[in-house]
């Protein structure tokens, strides 16, 4: 396609922050002014911003400068706002309307011809949905969690797995100080990605991740066989969505109906099965949202950067449908269906797990 000074591309980062995000958008504006001489407009606070009515931001490359190594993104975002389940309140009650025809609507109002949405997989399945309403989007896969298919990695995992594997390097010195047990609980939702790689990278003695349900008494056991070799200290890794065995993931309620809305307390549980089966000293901490804030690590900024250049590709090609991908060493590009059509979880069975055993990690099942 040519270059045309009319074109209006819009981008929105939706779902839970990321470090890379503000690479991405930089990336998009760059290349659209540089080798498309194309505008870009920032939706604000995703779908919310957009259906608000909040002004769109003009984006140019004298509005991204520096914001490379930042992270957070510079247009907001919204990790509840699903434009075909929308919740507002009617005379105090809560109401749930499908306001997706307004999203196109909405874009079609500001001449907007195409849509880049950065996003995990709560907002690749938005975009699947408004791409069979006729919505002209090209996906960018962002999350912490690490659990999008058909993309190898998702920029923002490699900033959340240094995070943590910070944290676990420093409960080291006070758990062995102190001859106690450290469990630290890590983020992930439902796949085990950062708990699995943060303990192999932190020297951790026992992780539990989802994927793996977990025995407590196995636990127990890996941490009385420490003892009997002279290790007065542990560390376990948990990641946020694992659970015992013939047991669920734990939720935190929030709200006044009780409702269960956010994994975790699982490390808290771990920590107290333990204390009460063992005259153990035990500890916990919830990283929590540490995991995604902070400067985002080199190679999630090269990630981030090099699928904003590549989302703004297919823009152009008018490529829609597709989400950009990391597959080895190149950038591809998929359809969006495929990316959402199931969550990439960790292999009980694989290598990365296999690996754990070989070394004496204890995963919770034996």
């Amino acid at each position: 396609m040519g270059r045309q000074s009319t074109q209006n591309v819009a981008i929105s980062t939706g779902g839970g922050d990321a470090p890379g995000l503000n690479a991405v958008i930089r990336a998009v504006v760059l290349s659209a002014a540089h080798v498309y001489h194309w505008r870009v407009y920032g939706i604000r606070d995703g779908f919310d911003g957009l259906l608000d009515g909040t002004p769109l931001i003009e984006l140019t490359p004298e509005t991204v400068r520096g914001i490379l190594p930042r992270g957070g993104t510079i247009l907001g975002t919204s990790s509840r706002g699903n434009p075909f389940a929308r919740k507002t309140i009617v005379d105090g009650e809560v109401v749930i309307t499908d306001d997706s025809h307004k999203v196109l609507d909405r874009l079609d109002e500001l001449g907007i011809e195409g849509m880049i949405l950065v996003g995990g997989d709560g907002t690749m399945h938005i975009a699947h949905d408004l791409i069979r309403l006729g919505g002209r989007i090209v996906g960018v896969p962002k999350t912490i969690d690490n659990d999008l298919a058909c993309t190898d990695v998702t920029f923002g995992f490699d900033t959340a797995l240094h995070t943590a594997t910070d944290a676990i390097d420093k409960l080291h010195t006070t758990a062995e100080s102190h001859h106690r047990v450290m469990v630290c609980e890590v983020m992930g939702r439902n796949a085990g990605w950062i708990a699995l790689n943060a303990g192999l990278a932190g020297g951790a003695d026992v992780i539990l991740i989802p994927e793996i349900p977990f025995d407590i008494e196995h636990v127990c056991a890996k941490l009385d066989e420490r003892n009997s070799r002279g290790a007065k200290f542990s560390i376990i890794v948990v990641a946020e969505g694992a659970y015992p065995i013939g047991g669920k993931p734990m939720y935190l309620e929030r709200g006044s109906a009780g409702r269960a809305s956010r994994l975790g307390g699982i490390g808290r549980w771990v920590a107290d099965a333990i204390a009460e089966r063992r005259p153990i000293e035990v500890r916990s901490i919830v990283l929590g949202h540490l995991q995604r804030g902070g400067s985002p690590s080199p190679f999630d900024r090269i990630l981030a950067t090099r699928l904003g250049a590549a989302a703004m590709r297919l823009v152009a090609q008018g490529k829609w449908g597709r989400m950009v991908a990391l597959r080895g060493t190149e950038i591809v590009d998929v359809p969006i269906a495929e990316a959402v059509a199931m969550p990439k979880l960790v292999d009980p069975e694989g290598e990365l797990v296999r690996t754990a055993r070989d070394l004496g990690v204890e995963l919770g099942a034996g």
